[in-house]
């Protein structure tokens, strides 16, 4: 479709659906009804926990409250008058459960009310978790909007009722640190926006075959692979990221991949390469290699503490293990051949994790070759075919979607659309092998992105795969033009707040196609 029959198409979406309800809510609730009256969040707007039997020990609630005020404000200056009346003077938070340990499945529902009549007049949000009343401080966030004539924060068409969870409990988004450095700044703000749509799993490809940037103390030779001296993470600084992702119910996912993407282990340790003129896979003959990867995963328990490492096990060219004498040697003396190898390596590394408490992520080469073979908690990470993930769930693993000509940030044709109508569930009927579906993934590989463009590459395209994931099946649209003025209001916040995200209309990581108002972009 010419841009410009694109663009059109968008903006009449726009106007037709304004018309119909005032619903901008990204990612679309649950269940959420609404009514007419305008009113304004006080200058002195508090959070108060009457009932909640959650104490907020860590402060997660009292900072997340006053990160939404500022993105509320949009750091315009809120000093309007307040009125007399149809005055929100709060939130009210009532967590139902005392526990705060952010992990896989937590109970992420929330229900989020707005009144119009009350004194004094406040929101309320119950929640079973700390997290789920983040997501609905995070929809509450989106209500409000700063009034220029006020110079206040508005509320459009109150009352709201509003009842929301997540459809999967995996939503997750891939960074690549290995291709090229992010900085730290850079990975924060990418876990902030991805709050803002509810993602919740921060998938962090540390290391590959370019570079090891990563300090690890007990090899601590191996962030010699990394490209310079500046371009790397200490352990400490992995604890601040996970710390600061998890106070916003985001979960961090590590993953080293083995034994294919990683010759730069190698440059601190030779003795991991097969040869120095063959230099990956990892030397599967070699005990060395295994006392690395238990070291890994033993300092990398101590800081990510969800309960999945992924162990990658993708695009495996096993050349060099025949090209080597003393490896082609101990594969005769152990009567493999080199597919015996690769499972071999990918089964022995699945234990080293589960040693160290994880439950494994294996890329889907693993279970398209040796899928009856790998421990039965396994989760397959599908990438490859459309068609995997309902042999996955068959087989009676568990599988994540992130089928690469949908959900690949890198890939600029892919459109925003060609996201949002990506189904996980596709081909899979059965309610059981449903299940074992937790949910998806969108992947921004590092080789044409750094930090000068990683946000207008993933936003707001990660942004469609996220309401696919969040909202239930029949809130989402077949015919994505009922979602373009969403997603284009939401895109609109989000450069708001700060994130780059690009225009909706032509492919990623587009330019504005010409002057005018950012929800015709």
């Amino acid at each position: 479709m010419a841009l410009a029959l694109r663009l059109l198409l968008a903006f009449l979406a726009i106007g037709s659906c304004i018309a119909a309800d005032h619903i901008d809510l990204w990612p679309m609730p649950k269940s959420v009804s609404h009514g007419t009256q305008r009113l304004y969040v006080s200058n002195n707007a508090t959070m108060s926990m009457a009932g909640s039997k959650y104490s907020d020990g860590k402060a997660i609630l009292k900072d997340a409250f006053q990160r939404m005020l500022d993105l509320m404000k949009l750091n315009h200056n809120a000093d309007g008058a307040n009125p007399s009346s149809s005055l929100l003077t709060g939130v009210n938070i009532v967590v139902l459960s005392t526990q705060d340990e952010l992990g896989f499945e937590v109970d992420e529902s929330y229900n989020l009310t707005v009144p119009t009549i009350g004194e004094p007049l406040h929101a309320q949000i119950e929640a079973q978790t700390v997290f789920g009343a983040l997501h609905a401080l995070q929809t509450f966030s989106q209500l409000c909007h700063f009034e220029f004539t006020s110079r206040l924060i508005g509320l459009n068409s109150a009352p709201w009722m509003i009842s929301d969870a997540p459809r999967f409990p995996y939503r997750g988004l891939l960074i690549d640190t290995s291709r090229h450095y992010l900085p730290l700044a850079i990975i924060k703000g990418v876990i902030d926006a991805m709050t803002y749509s509810k993602l919740n799993v921060l998938h962090w490809h540390i290391v590959d075959e370019q570079s090891f940037p990563i300090e690890i103390p007990s090899y601590p030779n191996l962030w010699n692979g990394s490209y310079s001296y500046s371009e790397r993470y200490t352990m400490s600084d992995a604890i601040d990221i996970v710390r600061y992702a998890e106070k916003r119910g985001v979960n961090v996912l590590a993953e080293i991949d083995v034994p294919g993407h990683a010759r730069s282990w190698g440059v601190g340790y030779p003795s991991l390469w097969p040869s120095d003129s063959c230099r990956e896979p990892l030397d599967v003959s070699n005990n060395f290699t295994f006392k690395v990867i238990d070291g890994i995963l033993s300092d990398f328990s101590k800081v990510f503490k969800f309960k999945f490492v992924h162990l990658g096990g993708d695009e495996v060219n096993t050349s060099c293990w025949t090209a080597t004498p003393h490896i082609k040697e101990w594969l005769n003396n152990n009567h493999m051949n080199v597919s015996d190898a690769y499972r071999y390596f990918v089964l022995r590394a699945q234990k080293i994790a589960i040693s160290h408490g994880y439950e494994v992520i294996n890329w889907e080469e693993t279970f398209n070759n040796f899928g009856d073979k790998l421990d039965r908690k396994t989760v397959v990470h599908n990438w490859l075919g459309g068609d995997v993930a309902p042999k996955v769930v068959a087989a009676g693993l568990r599988c994540i979607v992130s089928n690469q000509d949908k959900w690949y940030l890198d890939h600029l044709d892919a459109t925003w659309e060609g996201f949002y109508l990506n189904e996980p569930l596709k081909g899979i009927n059965n309610t059981e092998q449903q299940r074992l579906v937790i949910g998806g993934e969108v992947c921004m590989w590092g080789e044409q992105i750094d930090a000068s463009d990683i946000e207008q590459t993933i936003w707001p395209r990660a942004a469609a795969a996220a309401e696919r994931l969040w909202s239930p099946l029949e809130q989402i649209a077949e015919d994505t033009r009922s979602a373009t003025s969403r997603l284009s209001r939401f895109r609109c916040l989000l450069n708001q707040r700060g994130v780059a995200a690009a225009p909706l209309a032509g492919d990623g990581r587009t330019a504005p196609y010409e002057p005018g108002p950012c929800v015709r972009q």
